[in-house]
């Protein structure tokens, strides 16, 4: 859950609170609870709620130098270089993408999510998520290939 929370505001101590403001909300609704997903993706759906609540509510602006990520080391170190330009590139794209765009993307291709898990978790219908999740891919690449464009 602070995961989630995390890739979307990309504050850990704003992901902390929205983490246990969600706990608190969910125990607080649990009667609302319906076995129609798992409790898994309902309390993931209060999370990243909460969390673009919060991102609405202050407008944050997303830092790409504070954007985590990991890489592996026993490469020779021209390829390391190659693949931190390719994961600096990926990143700076993907945090210039809108919002909705950005937050399916991070469900889908990060956090590993299908897209029945990504329709309960955002409340949107499955038809609505593959349009989104195409139209985000497609922005992506494009994105991208400008940015690699634009550095030659």
């Amino acid at each position: 859950m602070y995961n989630t929370a995390f890739r979307i505001l990309q504050q850990s101590d704003k992901a902390e609170d929205v983490v246990q403001e969600s706990f608190i909300k969910a125990f607080e609704m649990l009667d609302s609870y319906r076995a129609e997903s798992t409790f898994g993706s309902w309390l993931k759906r209060i999370v990243v709620n909460e969390s673009l609540m919060l991102l609405r509510k202050e407008k944050v602006s997303i830092s790409l130098d504070t954007i985590p990520y990991e890489a592996i080391d026993d490469n020779p170190q021209e390829i390391w270089d190659f693949q931190q330009e390719e994961v600096q590139i990926l990143l700076k794209c993907l945090g210039n993408l809108p919002e909705k765009q950005r937050v399916i993307l991070n469900l889908s291709l990060i956090e590993g999510y299908d897209n029945e898990e990504i329709c309960e978790i955002l409340n949107i219908t499955d038809q609505n998520c593959r349009t989104m999740l195409s139209r985000a891919k497609k922005l992506l690449r494009e994105t991208i290939i400008q940015m690699k464009h634009d550095r030659k």
